[in-house]
């Protein structure tokens, strides 16, 4: 072989080394959110766009899923980097329940922040006469995609009210909008939803036809216990709602995994909190966002990037 191939063969083998090692320099982000008539991808795409400034070399993306369940699943098995959900369907992925669409234990999530609570929103057609939980006895309600938070919150709620599923004329399990749709279209009695105030598929429905924001008593979040607290949805959150309506919450998590760098999270959790108002630009829900807050009730422990922001803070776990 000449000095010239040899050199040639040096250098093809070099590059042939180095191109993995190129090709994963870069971080890649993929935030995982929810359907978009909710409130998680809105406020993800507000995040997208701050990680962006804050992450120039990272590759960041937003995708809209099933939620909770989805995301924390997605998490584990390494498909994405952040993500929302709610804090009982954390608990539940750490604990491995079968039955809330967990297989077995996720132990490669980690914490970054609490962020706004969740209020349960059962919303009923005028026409459908229902006006209480008991009401919803014999009647078809939306409970929210398969296995997904807002299906887990409806079976805590009706238990907790004595009920089921067999209680229920007919049980749907639709995304938000195509709940709406339905009840537009007189095929659906009631949805139950669980989201940030003022979602926008709710206000579409409270536009559409004459609605009833049904009252989920305080005495349920007591038989709840925690993660769920008592909350309270104010007059005028939706058309035709002249009164306070009392429900129940459940704290928001934004979680990540234990694949996700420390100086990466640290980022994710300090610009976060240092472009709130863009959240807020975003959706109404984040106006709840406090940083005094971030670790309160955290399901899972927190991940090292997160705590050393929160070190830097002051915050510490309640």
């Amino acid at each position: 072989m000449t000095i010239r191939n040899r050199l040639t063969a040096t250098l093809l083998g070099l590059s042939l080394t180095a191109a993995p090692l190129a090709a994963g320099a870069a971080d890649f982000i993929n935030v995982l959110t929810g359907g978009t008539s909710g409130v998680y991808y809105p406020m993800g795409v507000a995040l997208s766009k701050i990680y962006t400034e804050a992450l120039p070399d990272a590759k960041v993306q937003v995708q809209s899923t099933k939620a909770s369940v989805e995301n924390l699943n997605l998490l584990q098995q390494g498909k994405g980097e952040i993500g929302f959900s709610l804090g009982d369907s954390v608990k539940l992925a750490v604990e491995g329940d079968a039955d809330a669409g967990f297989a077995e234990p996720l132990d490669k999530l980690r914490g970054i922040a609490a962020i706004y609570p969740n209020y349960i929103q059962i919303v009923a057609s005028a026409e459908s006469g229902i006006k209480t939980l008991e009401d919803l006895k014999g009647k078809s309600v939306s409970v929210g995609a398969p296995k997904s938070g807002t299906e887990l919150n409806a079976r805590a709620i009706l238990e907790a009210a004595g009920m089921s599923y067999d209680d229920l004329g007919k049980v749907e399990y639709l995304p938000f909008a195509e709940s709406v749709e339905l009840m537009k279209n007189r095929q659906l009695d009631a949805t139950l939803q669980s989201a940030g105030l003022g979602v926008a598929s709710l206000k579409d429905l409270s536009t559409s036809i004459p609605i009833t924001v049904v009252a989920i008593p305080q005495e349920i979040a007591t038989e709840l216990g925690a993660p769920y607290v008592a909350g309270e949805i104010p007059a005028g959150t939706y058309g035709g709602q002249d009164e306070a309506v009392s429900t129940v919450a459940v704290i928001n998590f934004l979680v990540s995994s234990d694949a996700v760098s420390e100086d990466t999270a640290y980022t994710m959790t300090k610009s976060l909190f240092e472009n709130v108002d863009e959240l807020k630009a975003a959706h109404a829900a984040a106006n709840d966002i406090d940083v005094q807050k971030a670790l309160q009730g955290m399901p899972v422990p927190v991940h090292p990037g997160a705590q050393k922001y929160y070190d830097e803070v002051g915050v510490k776990a309640e």
